[in-house]
């Protein structure tokens, strides 16, 4: 494991298209599907949560990402993303993946980025990551917020209340412009294919 930081993609960014197999959850709607692509999100704020089953950095954001769910799920889209290598970390794929959502009773989607384009599209860099997307003039998802969920890390005793995102979050929901000044996310890397690591990796933070 490699304390990593968010590389914090350009606020504005469009989100980028992608089509990527559902290992659980679904949208509001219930209806199961094998994949969800961009296309078929609903045009309303939209939460990119770059997380994974085995980093103790995810697990220790766990229960706020749930109450996150609970008081924002049905003005945002949340969707979860795992990109890790499966080659190197199996219990990141979709059976741990499942088996994470149901232990926290999940119903948003969660992805597998099993190829890694989309992290890589991201600019990803650790786990957990968060982006914060919604609808421009012109219907495009940009970027409104990138980085931590808040100052709580496991051991250093900052409560965890989610309290970065949330003013983000708030800020979109009531038409308010989102504070620039936005801190990085801090966790383990993300597990890159070997020999397929982007050029962030490893840069110094």
């Amino acid at each position: 494991m490699a304390l990593t930081p968010s590389t914090m993609l350009p606020l504005g960014e469009v989100l980028p298209a992608f089509q990527l197999p559902v290992v659980s959850g679904s949208l509001r709607d219930g209806t199961d599907a094998a994949t969800l692509s961009n296309s078929e999100l609903p045009a309303q704020p939209l939460l990119v949560m770059q997380i994974c089953a085995h980093c103790p950095f995810v697990k220790h954001v766990e229960p706020e990402l749930s109450r996150l769910a609970e008081d924002y799920g049905p003005a945002v889209t949340l969707l979860a993303v795992s990109s890790n290598s499966l080659t190197t970390h199996p219990q990141d794929g979709p059976e741990g993946l499942r088996h994470q959502a149901k232990q926290q009773q999940w119903r948003f989607p969660y992805l597998l980025d099993e190829q890694q384009n989309l992290a890589k599209a991201l600019k990803g860099a650790c786990t957990p990551e968060f982006y914060l997307f919604s609808p421009d003039e012109a219907g495009l998802q940009t970027l409104r917020y990138r980085g931590q969920l808040d100052g709580s890390r496991p051991g250093n005793e900052v409560p965890l209340d989610g309290r970065d995102l949330r003013r983000a979050v708030d800020a979109v929901l009531n038409d308010q412009p989102v504070n620039q000044e936005q801190q990085p996310s801090v966790g383990c890397n993300i597990k890159w294919h070997p020999g397929q690591e982007p050029p962030w990796f490893g840069a110094p933070a």
